[in-house]
């Protein structure tokens, strides 16, 4: 389980360092920083892929990502004695993410380029990477660190330091290019478990969304984050998953109801039997709420449930009426993944901790920063470049 989750120049997540449970659920006003902690989570998975840089590029580059407000906030400017303003920079500019878990930790460190060392100065260069085992960060912990082009690797049998043959460029990350199956296995096995995170935010059911139309039907055990193969989920689900679960889910919410697929040359198209009609819907007729439900249940009801699942605001187009069944069904959930939820639904919330143990995080601005509460607070100590 992820015990540490830790960002530092991140939009308003200035210096977040949170503690996380089974069950995580974080909640605030607008503007408080709930979108950038999701998006911030997605980035540090993206390292895992290769697409780091790319997801930032898409974001409006390094600079518009980073923290813009002072590299520091004394009490004096929190009391407004003295104006909010920018004092001389202490430490260099950077943006940086990691986390810690029971069995393997990672942290990443992203920087500035050498002023005129390349056209592309809007990217960033990656400064650090640094992978350790458990959750705290000590030279006898650490298993593999990467410092500027160079990645050096410990070997389990002999407790020696190994550097990698070839350097890697500044926009690589080593869990791309550094991982050597023999020397550091472990960070093989790390990279495989952060691609595995699923992330499903704001599902579209207007009247082109992909869940809509008819797919060409392959075996789905996870679902698109797009919901496009939504038709072949809910078969695969029904073919090698927990079919009695689906059926009951989808009676917990629509009385009644159920699902079934209309298979025509090689391409599923999904259809709902509801009580009172004589035919059944095609999933061009539902309702956007109830196609939402359907797309949550796709999700959470995977044949191949991930470690790590976060839920951005999973209530949105969901009827009240809706909201009790969709935490019996993330309750049922959280039994295979651990799982962070983002949402600012009262009722949604309430209904969650009637049904399991849950961790709330509420998120507050204060002079631009997000901040969170000391219970939810963590200790991490970013390391030096």
């Amino acid at each position: 389980m992820i015990t540490k989750l830790a960002i530092s120049g991140y939009r308003s997540l200035r210096d977040v360092k949170l503690h996380l449970e089974n069950v995580n659920i974080v909640t605030g006003p607008n503007g408080s920083g709930k979108s950038s902690l999701f998006k911030a989570l997605k980035l540090l998975t993206e390292t895992s892929r290769g697409q780091l840089f790319s997801s930032l590029a898409k974001e409006g580059g390094f600079p518009s990502t980073l923290w813009a407000g002072p590299e520091n906030i004394s009490r004096a400017m929190r009391s407004g004695e003295h104006p909010l303003q920018g004092t001389v920079r202490q430490k260099p500019v950077a943006l940086k993410l990691g986390y810690a878990s029971e069995d393997y930790s990672y942290l990443v460190d992203l920087g500035l380029p050498v002023p005129g060392s390349s056209i592309f100065a809007n990217d960033p260069v990656i400064k650090q990477e640094i992978v350790w085992v458990g959750e705290v960060l000590r030279p006898a912990t650490t298993i593999a660190k990467r410092a500027g082009p160079h990645v050096s690797l410990k070997d389990n049998e002999t407790g020696a330091w190994h550097t990698t043959g070839s350097d890697i460029a500044s926009f690589d990350s080593m869990m791309m290019h550094g991982v050597d199956p023999r020397l550091a296995p472990e960070l093989l096995l790390m990279r495989e478990k952060m691609r595995e995170w699923r992330f499903y935010d704001h599902f579209r059911t207007d009247e082109d969304a992909p869940a809509r139309q008819s797919q060409i039907g392959t075996r789905t055990p996870i679902l698109s984050p797009d919901g496009s193969d939504l038709a072949a989920a809910v078969q695969t689900i029904m073919e090698i998953g927990d079919r009695r679960a689906l059926d009951v889910t989808i009676e917990d919410a629509f009385p009644g109801a159920s699902l079934s697929l209309d298979i025509r040359d090689g391409r599923f198209q999904l259809l709902m039997s509801q009580y009172g009609l004589l035919r059944q819907l095609s999933a061009r007729e539902l309702s956007d709420g109830t196609l939402r439900y359907i797309l949550l249940v796709a999700a959470l009801l995977s044949p191949r449930p991930p470690e790590f699942l976060v839920l951005n605001e999973p209530e949105t187009s969901l009827h009240q009426d809706l909201l009790a069944p969709l935490a019996r069904l993330i309750a049922r959930a959280s039994e295979e993944s651990q799982i962070l939820i983002i949402s600012h639904s009262k009722i949604l919330i309430d209904y969650l901790t009637t049904e399991i143990q849950c961790q709330i995080i509420p998120l507050k601005k204060d002079h631009g920063e997000t901040e969170v509460s000391l219970d939810n607070q963590t200790n991490w100590a970013w390391p030096s470049r």
